[in-house]
């Protein structure tokens, strides 16, 4: 799974290689702990231009289909299993239609010993973004007027995988990542095989893993109110 994670920049610096068309004017400042319900940057292609503009929105993590009576749902499907999407009637859909990437710097794991549960940050050696496969559903409030700025709310899911390597000693899942070509395909609305794509990413996602790198940090992490850059900064022995 994944349940915390890290955004360090901010809008262009954020999305890099993604070539994003438009930015949105409300996106969230960096992060150094992002939790379900939070709101975070995702990367979004919309099929109602010609050709599809990729923009970059604000969203709140934990997915809230279009057929929600209120938001509450969404505290628990902030992750989806890869493989079981097309089993879901609640992922089916956005699978279909509405794919996003969720971009971050890295994101954090508790690896569990003896009963003792302690948090890893989990990020690219270089420092580079890390590309996560999401779903986004737009979601409307009815208890708002149809002129209020706030009666839409759009909202992401991150998809996991099972874990291997080093990632699998830490947890049993992992987000599904993504290099940057098979973003471009995910993104992309205008695909009819959904299918081959994913199967794609979930194949490809294991030599990303790899290169990535892990060090314990402090539990404070574990308190959602503590956001500093001192979170991802190595314990001491």
């Amino acid at each position: 799974m994944c349940g915390r994670f890290v955004v360090a920049n901010a809008g262009s610096e954020l999305v890099g290689v993604l070539r994003v068309d438009v930015e949105a004017d409300d996106l969230p400042e960096p992060s150094y702990n992002i939790a379900p319900t939070y709101r975070a940057a995702i990367v979004i292609d919309s099929a109602k231009t010609e050709p599809p503009t990729r923009r970059l929105e604000a969203a709140r993590w934990g997915l809230v289909p279009a057929w929600a009576k209120d938001t509450k749902i969404g505290a628990r499907a902030f992750n989806a299993r890869a493989e079981e999407l097309e089993d879901k009637p609640m992922f089916r859909t956005a699978l279909e239609k509405r794919r996003a990437v969720v971009p971050a710097s890295g994101y954090y794991e508790w690896k569990t010993v003896d009963g003792v549960k302690t948090p890893h940050y989990i990020h690219p050696a270089a420092g580079q973004p890390l590309f996560l496969a999401g779903l986004y559903e737009w979601w409307r409030d009815k208890t708002k007027a149809d002129d209020d700025p706030e009666r839409w709310l759009l909202s992401f899911t991150i998809l996991t995988r099972d874990s291997i390597g080093n990632l699998g000693s830490i947890h049993d899942r992992m987000p599904l990542f993504l290099d940057p070509d098979h973003a471009d395909a995910w993104l992309d609305p205008t695909t009819d095989n959904v299918r081959d794509v994913l199967d794609a990413a979930i194949d490809a996602a294991p030599a990303l893993a790899d290169t990535l790198e892990d060090h314990e940090v402090s539990k404070a992490v574990g308190n959602v109110r503590n956001n500093s850059p001192e979170l991802i900064e190595p314990v001491e022995d």
